[in-house]
Order: structure tokens, then sequence, then C-alpha cells
């Protein structure tokens, strides 16, 4: 899909998916402008997890050097008795979003003030706006030398005097970026793809021309819409599951920031690992592939030359899927949140899909269904999206068991 027109869908997707009525409190109030904020600044989804990672880390260390109930991200300052956690909160969104995105100030300062006016005010109102000062200034300083803003000097194959697409394929340095939980990464990096004169290639080969074509026979009505609704990438399609579980009854304030915190900072660590290994392997899409079958050296795959997919490829090489690493990531957050109460039927609209909605009755479900999407829209082999899905694992487990956990 070009990029303009993903920017689109992606903006039309915060009206969507954000209405105002659910804000129901200051962290995922703050999560809808955050992600509006990245919206309007045209973010690449994989940019877009650095920024909220950042607001949802600072927002987590403001309240709780408030609360004190967890281990701190990286910051604990101190907090005078009585201190407002949700004017700590909304404050040091707000810093962290006018640093990134100083264009937007005056926007971001009026939604400031309106957060800000819902709270009582007086000494701990005062108190939580001036703790913000050292949380938001030091969590950008840890962000400040970490990669993402370097170069893309991915380098085409080509011979001397060919023509090549001259588009340049995204995320090509962003393996490099420094890690949220991870140590680097490179540290779930998957083994190669499988050799192309393998079964399983030809297996996954035969199933997405098949299956994923523009002009598929088998594809089911429900299967295609199910592809095109997940069009939708970066924190647009997790973060509306994330919303709706933070909903459910009984959760504070702080159980809700380390929610966000957690499932951002793995989503955002699985988009480094999944460009760490793409770009490692660069291997061939199925337009690719399947336009030169007669090339691979194995029997049982055959060319289609006019082959297409029925979504739009994506602009980096496919293995593995990075749809279904970071909706793993998120998965297994929510999972070790959940796993011992009951959550609501989830829910969720796309506008790449107009009138076409999805439930899921658990959040397995919601992650499977995602990966099942990049087979029928013709862009991820089989093979990918199950090494996409461990890889996510890992990390979602990573961040549950070594980062914010309690305290007492």
């Amino acid at each position: 899909m070009p990029a303009r027109s993903l920017r689109g869908l992606l903006l039309a997707a915060v009206i969507v998916f954000f209405p105002a009525s659910s804000l129901a409190d200051v962290i995922k109030d703050w999560n809808d402008r955050a992600w509006a904020a990245s919206s309007q600044a045209k973010q690449l989804p994989f940019v877009a997890t650095r920024t909220m990672s950042l607001v949802h880390t600072a927002m987590f260390d403001a309240v709780n050097s408030v609360q004190g109930a967890y281990a701190p991200y990286k910051i604990k300052a101190a907090a005078a008795p009585g201190t407002s956690a949700e004017a700590a909160c909304v404050a040091a969104a707000h810093a962290v979003l006018v640093k990134l995105f100083p264009e937007q100030a005056a926007a971001l300062d009026a939604e400031y003030a309106a957060s800000l006016a819902q709270i009582p005010d007086g000494a701990a109102k005062n108190s939580g706006i001036a703790l913000v000062e050292e949380v938001a200034a030091k969590t950008l300083a840890l962000r400040a030398s970490d990669g993402s803003d370097a170069p893309n000097a991915y380098r085409p194959a080509a011979a001397p005097g060919a023509y090549v697409p001259t588009t340049l394929p995204v995320g090509a340095q962003w393996g490099n970026v420094t890690p949220w939980i991870m140590e680097r990464g490179s540290q779930f990096r998957p083994p190669a793809p499988p050799p192309l004169t393998s079964p399983e290639w030809a297996r996954d080969y035969n199933e997405i021309k098949d299956l994923g074509g523009k002009k598929s026979a088998i594809r089911t009505a429900e299967q295609s819409d199910i592809a095109r609704c997940w069009i939708i990438v970066g924190p647009a399609s997790w973060d509306p599951v994330v919303r709706q579980l933070a909903d459910s009854p009984g959760r504070s304030l702080i159980q809700n920031a380390r929610l966000f915190a957690l499932a951002e900072m793995a989503a955002a660590d699985a988009y480094i690992a999944v460009f760490d290994a793409k770009y490692t392997y660069n291997f061939w899409r199925p337009i690719t592939a399947i336009r030169n079958g007669d090339k691979d050296g194995n029997d049982a795959t055959t060319r289609v030359p006019d082959w297409e997919p029925l979504i739009d490829t994506p602009l980096h090489p496919e293995y593995p899927c990075a749809h279904c690493i970071t909706s793993a990531a998120v998965a297994s957050v929510l999972q070790a949140e959940f796993h011992s109460g009951s959550i609501p039927v989830m829910s969720m609209t796309s506008p790449t899909a107009p009138g076409f909605g999805r439930k899921w009755t658990t959040i397995q479900e919601w992650a499977d269904e995602v990966s099942e999407a990049r087979i029928y829209g013709g862009i991820h082999y089989r093979n990918s999206t199950v090494v996409g899905k461990a890889m996510g694992k890992k990390i979602g487990a990573l961040a549950v068991q070594r980062y914010l956990p309690p305290t007492r």
C-alpha cells in the first residue's frame, strides 16, 4: 500500500478505534492523544512504537514514583506525601509529547489544560506536575542516542545499468535501535527460512499462491475481509485490545499504567527484533517468489507470471512476519495480566474493511487471527507467521518476567 494511503488509513483508525466516550482514565486518555500525535506526524508504525513507549514508560514511572507499588522502569523520583498520581501522569505524557512534536504544542497544551482541569487544584496537583520535570527529562535522555534517527543505508541489489524499483524498503536500520527490554536486536533472531528446495518451502509457496492471490478461487469472503481488516498495523492494531482489557472492573491507575508500559515496550522491541531478522535474511516476498517460481530449483512449485497478492505488499523483506511478532508480544503481556480472571468479549472495526467487525473471546484468538490475515492477504508464508509468533511470545514473556515487578 502506498505510504500516503496507509497514513490516511491510520489517521482514520484514530477515530474508529478511540471514541472519546471510552476514555475512562488518564492512562487511556493520553494513549489516545499520543497515537493521534504520532499519526499527525506521519510516523511509520515501528517509529510510532518508540513514541508510545516513551509516553507510557514516563507515565508509569511518574505514577509509580507517587504510589510505589512496582519497581520502576528506569526512574524513581521523590514525591511529596499526598502528591496527585493523576496530575503526574498527565504532565508526564504532555511533557514527552511536546518534546517529540513541538509543532503540535498548541493543541497538546490545550489538551493538557483540559485534562488537568478535571483534577482538583491544590498542593497535591502542583506536586504531581513538578515531579514530572525530572521524570520526563530523564526518560527522554535515556533514549536520546538510541539509534532511532540513523539513516536508511539500504543498498538495492542491481546489476550495473539495470533498472530496479526505486522506492527504498523501510526499517533497514531499525534492528540496530537500542531495545527497551531485550539486550540487543538479535537476541531472539530465528534460524534462516526454509531452503527453497525443501518440501516446507513448496508447501508454503503453494498455499499462499492459491489462498493469498488477488484472484484466489478458494479464499472465502470472510477470509478476504479479515485480510483487509488487518492492513492496519502498529499501535492502532493492538491498543484497542489493550484499552478494552484495561476497562475490566476493579483496575487501578497504577495497574493500567504498568499494563500499557509493558505492552508498548514489548511491541517496540518486537519491531526491533523483526527488522534485525528481516534484513539479516532479506527473504523474498510472495509476489517476487511466485513470479519467479521457475527459478527456485523446486519441482513442486510453478511460476505464475501475473500473480498479485490480495493486499499491497509492505516495503520490507518477508521473513519473519512483523504483524505476527508484535501481536504475539502484546498478547503475551495481556495473557500474563489477565490469565486468572474473566475478560470481556473483545471487538474491533477497521477503516480498511468498512462494515466488517471482529469479535474474540480470548486473547489468543485475536493474536492468531492477525497471523492468519497475512496469509489470506498474500504477503507472508505460513512458516514466517509461526516463527514471528514464537519470537513475539519470547519478547512478551521477557517483559513480564523481568520488568516492573511488584514491590510488595
